[in-house]
């Protein structure tokens, strides 16, 4: 049953008002559907979307946490620059960024956080 139902991903903030600006003034979000003084939904493309939910638990996963798909993250990342992202630098084993942008065998990906601290990402296929 699962196989044929949306996926929704679902972040963590602390602080709503904070979160909420960040999506909507500076990603450039709709406004969401306000669930409740602490769910907001917020909706993508192609029928996507993904819920902020309010808990003191934000901020503590080391790992992305959502992502859009592009085809130009080299545009994507340089709007998203200029309204202030800051995109991360990895030098890892197998993974390497080069002005925030990693290339690898299926693609290349840029990766920043929001202002609760969520790991978030851009990924364009090759």
């Amino acid at each position: 049953m699962l196989k044929e139902r949306e996926i929704m991903a679902v972040l963590p903030a602390v602080d709503m008002a904070r979160a909420s600006d960040f999506y909507g003034n500076v990603l450039g979000l709709d406004a969401p559907q306000v669930m409740d003084d602490e769910n907001l939904l917020y909706h993508g493309g192609n029928g996507t979307h993904f819920l902020l939910y309010k808990t003191d638990n934000a901020g503590s996963a080391k790992n992305t946490q959502m992502g859009w798909e592009t085809t130009d993250i080299d545009g994507e990342v340089a709007d998203l620059r200029s309204r202030g992202v800051v995109f991360e630098d990895y030098d890892f084993p197998g993974l390497k960024t080069e002005e925030g942008i990693a290339s690898t065998p299926v693609g290349k990906a840029a990766w920043f956080t929001d202002t609760e601290g969520n790991i978030l990402n851009l990924f364009q296929r090759a």
